[in-house]
């Protein structure tokens, strides 16, 4: 590339950078002409280019890139300290194109409109509403455990393969389309990440790759969380990037599943965030209601938790306060904490809907 397109594209950078601060203040239309509009269009053409290949481009993408900088610099190293002035302009000009396809691409999901409001539900709700809807989700997730185990109180296992569940979570959104139009999910592109390992040390379940829009799925996590996860992904892909607003269309999507075992795990992940959430309220609350789960969800929850645990290290705290300031760069205020908001989400919309934890 030309040394003078070079600083051009660097440049652009600044007004670029600029031009997303002042849209990010229009909610609205962003929903509107992106998050409605264009972005539809470009989801499906990612997924139609890349969805049908069985591994994952975008995590090629990434090592070939990864290799190449690392290469870029062994070889460049005597000129770096010379010839300053010039790497920095490219590396200026690497960003600029990145952080254009970025928003081009999914980024601009950020400052759509708060999926509260598309709904038309409350962004607050009361410790008693919490409390209703919390026991309501125990008696639903016991019975659904005593449906698959009877009266066992072992973990449940779900009986399929990790590439059949990523085969299978389309369905929820089939359902679900039913009553939200927007979230037709056709075609797939959901994936185990050929990342995984790093994945896992660095405490993250699965990403959506925002320069190729395939859905990457963790494939070491236990097979309990794989529906949840790959239905929490697959909202990211349908344009939904907060993580609290994922979260709860990826349990909605898991709890209109046709299958039980998609449901058990949707609505378990549900009641893990509303007991959480009654934890830093109330201690002596939450230890009532914990003692009202089945044991063997209890087993579940535990079997999420050793996994997690038998991975954590030194470097775990930097990644996540990393990607939380990632998070707040993105007009996600509290960062990794704001994913307590997907409890008001949850506790509202299931006031609104009660048949779908009162069944």
């Amino acid at each position: 590339m030309l040394k003078n397109t070079k600083t051009i594209i660097a440049l652009l950078l600044i007004p670029q950078y600029l031009l997303v601060k002042w849209i990010s203040n229009y909610p609205e239309v962003i929903e509107r002409y992106y998050s409605e509009g264009v972005y539809p269009y470009i989801s499906k053409a990612f997924r139609y280019t890349l969805g049908w290949l069985p591994f994952s481009f975008g995590d090629l993408v990434y090592a070939a890139a990864i290799i190449y900088i690392i290469r870029w610099f062994f070889i460049n190293q005597k000129h770096l300290l010379r010839d300053t002035k010039l790497w920095i302009v490219s590396a200026a000009c690497a960003v600029s194109m990145i952080y254009f396809a970025f928003h081009l691409f999914w980024g601009l999901n950020y400052y759509r409109l708060p999926l509260h409001k598309s709904l038309g539900l409350n962004a607050d709700y009361t410790t008693e509403q919490l409390i209703n809807v919390t026991k309501r989700l125990i008696k639903k997730s016991n019975g659904i455990y005593t449906q698959i185990a009877g009266n066992d109180t072992l973990k449940i296992d779900i009986p399929y393969s990790k590439k059949n569940i990523l085969r299978m979570a389309p369905l929820g959104y089939t359902n679900l389309k039913k009553t939200f139009p927007d979230l037709e999910y056709h075609p797939k592109s959901i994936k185990k990440s050929l990342f995984s390992y790093p994945l896992t040390y660095m405490g993250f379940s699965g990403y959506l790759n925002p320069l190729t829009n395939e859905a990457q799925v963790d494939a070491l996590i236990p097979v309990y969380l794989f529906p949840t996860t790959s239905s929490h992904e697959i909202a990211h892909q349908l344009g939904y990037a907060a993580e609290n607003e994922a979260n709860f269309i990826g349990c909605l999507a898991a709890i209109n599943h046709d299958d039980i075992y998609f449901n058990y795990s949707g609505y378990t992940f549900a009641l893990r965030f509303c007991l959480n959430e009654i934890a830093k309220r109330d201690e002596i609350l939450f230890d009532e209601l914990y003692q009202t789960v089945n044991k063997g969800v209890l087993n579940n929850y535990k079997e999420a938790r050793d996994f997690w645990d038998s991975y954590e290290n030194p470097l775990e705290p930097l990644f996540k306060s990393t990607y939380s300031s990632y998070l707040k760069a993105n007009k996600q205020a509290k960062g990794m904490e704001s994913y307590s908001y997907v409890v008001a989400l949850l506790v509202n919309y299931f006031e609104k809907e009660p048949d779908l934890i009162y069944n």
